[in-house]
């Protein structure tokens, strides 16, 4: 499973409105092979499931994951940083031995 911390459902939640998106759409989280370490994060809102999507529920945010993605993600907390440093989501995968100066990839 996948958390969300109340920074990170605040921001999800005020891009949603943002964009206008209705009940219907939900957050679409995953891995794609790149970036500096090997394996980077894919994040993108969405409302149609694939087939072999994992569908879970976190601080009242819906996420939903590939199988193959979440073998990666599992245990990850998903947080949102919006001081002068850096600004953006943080992902904080305790399954990565290795991630990339921005926190965009990570290898195991």
């Amino acid at each position: 499973m996948i958390t969300v911390t109340e920074t990170a459902k605040s921001k999800i939640s005020d891009l949603m409105k943002e964009q206008k998106f209705d009940d219907s759409y939900f957050l679409r989280v995953g891995v794609k092979g790149g970036g500096c370490s090997g394996i980077s994060y894919v994040m993108d809102f969405d409302n149609q499931n694939k087939e072999g999507d994992e569908i879970f529920e976190d601080n009242g945010i819906k996420i939903v994951c590939d199988m193959k993605s979440l073998l990666y993600l599992f245990g990850t907390e998903l947080d949102y940083s919006g001081g002068l440093n850096g600004k953006g989501f943080e992902w904080n995968n305790p399954n990565a031995t290795r991630t990339c100066g921005c926190g965009e990839s990570f290898s195991l």
